[in-house]
């Protein structure tokens, strides 16, 4: 049964030959236990420069899975110390991006937790950066 939840992320997106950005939102969101795993879904805004976009992180042991839908599609795989290709497909086009996790955590019980990833990221063979995520999780 899904949960209505208040979520907090905080971003760290490091690009090369730019200066950090960094992102903090807090919004609602939902959390469901299904098939062995937590999915956390949450509406992005303009804030993200996602609007119209559906986020689920997928938390299984030894995984995150990130699912972006909407006005862009994309799935992330987040296994630490693995390095997984994904397809970024926006309404002009799409790109093809590799993801290296080098930090996963999670802890996630029925009434909230938190979620850690950061991982090293390749656009097009070309290294692009790392992004660094913090999820909160807290039950309404």
């Amino acid at each position: 049964m899904k949960q209505p939840v208040v979520l907090t992320v905080r971003g760290r997106q490091s690009y090369v030959g730019q200066e950090p950005e960094i992102i903090e939102l807090t919004t609602e969101g939902t959390m469901e236990f299904r098939d062995g795993g937590w999915d956390i879904t949450y509406e992005e805004s303009a804030l993200t420069g996602l609007e119209g976009v559906t986020t689920t992180f997928r938390v299984e042991p030894g995984k995150i899975v990130l699912n972006r839908t909407g006005s862009l599609h994309s799935q992330m795989v987040f296994q630490q110390g693995m390095s997984h290709d994904s397809l970024y497909q926006m309404p002009f086009g799409a790109l093809m991006l590799t993801v290296k996790a080098t930090h996963v955590f999670f802890d996630i019980v029925s009434d909230g937790g938190s979620i850690d990833l950061v991982y090293q990221i390749t656009i097009e063979n070309s290294e692009a950066g790392e992004i660094d995520y913090h999820l909160d999780i807290r039950a309404k």
